[in-house]
């Protein structure tokens, strides 16, 4: 019965080395597909979150200004259209 206990005594310590080699295998791994990734990323010519919203803004505001813009110019012709008749 002696042996039967250190063979999975062994048995158990062999499957645990193996465990934390395979867990340091996979965050090698991890840590070689991040950074592949990261270094695509970076060739892609991304723009930042920051700059994203900022474009953003810009773009509403000049949607805005242009409405109140169009909306003077039909009432400067409309007043033009008066004053012709």
């Amino acid at each position: 019965m002696q042996t039967n206990n250190r063979f999975f005594d062994d048995l158990a310590r062999v499957a645990a080395g193996a465990a934390g080699s395979f867990a340091g295998v996979r965050q090698e791994v991890e840590g070689r597909l991040r950074e592949q990734l990261e270094r695509i990323l970076a060739g892609m010519d991304l723009v930042t979150r920051d700059e994203f919203d900022a474009v953003k803004a810009m773009a509403a505001q000049a949607r805005t200004e242009q409405e109140a813009l169009a909306a003077r110019l039909a009432e400067l012709e409309k007043a033009l259209a008066v004053k012709s008749d």
